[in-house]
């Protein structure tokens, strides 16, 4: 009988379980298909990043193999966020089948995989938090607590504030038996930030000095159909329909589906990216024909803008945000527009109302009104220039 050694150690500034094991073929193709296991080529072992219920399914996955498993799980958790590693000690028994339990309440609600981990993060960070004080006697008060903790310590965003309020209000409704009051717990206000918006011709160089042919490939189709990265990387060929030109999305966010156009300019891209790469189900696949990263593609994003002198802090749904704003701006009906994008609202494509430029242009600035009539009264000064010299002295 093979023995998996489940030892603790820290990877990435997170806790972490390796497994190790007698070196056995079988027993490596089994291991590397677990739930949530990785490889670390620096620590030359796979892993999971410790979680109380991860950890549960992965001792029942190598069971069911009948492997004996000796595990030896940290006394302390450790999460690096944004410089700060706060130390906190693993669920207990109790806590551990309430996050279970959790869990299964979010999936019964079909949220999606996103969501669901989003969520669970923070419950399970709670749960933590308020270390080894029953389920049932939480309180507000300890939301509170925890609120100001994450929020003042880990110095998080207003957006991840709201999530973490979102989670808890969800958590006191799964489990009403504690005394969490929804009502006593505030939603910060939404920043009302503008998005960035790249001109056309900032895309036109961007995409022109992008090297690698599917790294083009991503940016272009990002800006050219208006997708969600998302979107973009769960794409598989059965999806193109080059005969009407569309592109089918399916099972977007809000588990929506909807078409997009295909750009006509794209398609000598297209043919060439598929004629290199031939992939076999994804659009974008990884080297071993998955699907493609996410933080890869922010990663090349970021390098080739650079690259290409773009100074704004641009992300791949700037691109979507580009997208929509250049189509408000050659005149494209924001009801058609919204339809595109998959918004449910269409408050939320009226955004893009706030940053087009087509109207703005056509306004004209008091100073240049004012500039223009020094110009007719004085023929003789071509292009005035706001200097003392075009005006005479006793002008002042």
């Amino acid at each position: 009988m093979t023995t998996i050694t489940l030892d603790s150690f820290t990877h990435n500034a997170k806790s972490c379980i390796a497994l190790n094991f007698p070196y056995n073929f079988e027993v490596k193709e089994y291991i590397k298909k677990g739930p949530a296991v990785k490889w670390t080529q620096t620590h030359r072992c796979f892993y999971i990043y410790y979680d109380e219920l991860a950890l549960a399914n992965l001792k029942d996955y190598l069971k069911a193999a009948n492997f004996k498993v000796i595990s030896k799980p940290p006394d302390v958790i450790q999460n690096n966020r944004r410089g700060v590693t706060p130390s906190k000690k693993p669920l207990n028994k109790e806590k551990t089948e309430v996050y279970k339990h959790f869990i299964a309440f979010l999936e019964g609600k079909r949220y999606s995989a996103s969501t669901i981990r989003s969520y669970a993060y923070v419950i399970l960070d709670f749960l933590r938090y308020t270390g080894d004080k029953p389920t049932v006697d939480l309180d507000a008060n300890d939301v509170r607590l925890y609120l100001e903790w994450a929020v003042g310590t880990l110095n998080y965003a207003v957006s991840t504030h709201r999530q973490m309020v979102s989670s808890l209000k969800h958590f006191a409704h799964f489990y009403p038996t504690c005394s969490i009051n929804t009502e006593a717990i505030n939603m910060p206000r939404k920043d009302k930030k503008l998005p960035i918006i790249l001109s056309i011709t900032e895309v036109l160089h961007l995409i022109q000095t992008t090297k690698n042919l599917k790294h083009r490939v991503v940016i272009a189709m990002l800006y050219a159909s208006g997708l969600r990265i998302g979107e973009l990387l769960a794409l598989e060929l059965k999806d193109f329909d080059f005969t009407r030109n569309v592109i089918h999305v399916r099972n977007a966010k809000g588990r929506k589906d909807r078409y997009v156009s295909i750009a006509v300019s794209l398609y000598p891209l297209i043919k060439n990216y598929y004629a290199t790469y031939t992939p076999k189900r994804y659009f974008i696949e990884n080297p071993k024909g998955g699907m493609y990263s996410p933080t890869s593609v922010r990663s090349f994003l970021k390098k080739n803008c650079k690259n290409a002198g773009i100074r704004k802090p641009v992300t791949p749904h700037s691109l979507r945000h580009s997208y929509a704003t250049h189509l408000l701006e050659q005149g494209t009906d924001i009801r058609y527009i919204q339809e595109l994008l998959g918004h449910s609202r269409p408050e939320t494509t009226m955004l893009y109302t706030q940053v087009t430029t087509k109207d703005l242009r056509d306004i004209k600035s008091p100073l240049d009104i004012a500039l223009n009539k020094v110009n007719l009264q004085k023929p003789d000064l071509q292009n005035p220039l706001v200097s003392n010299k075009m005006f005479p002295d006793n002008d002042y």
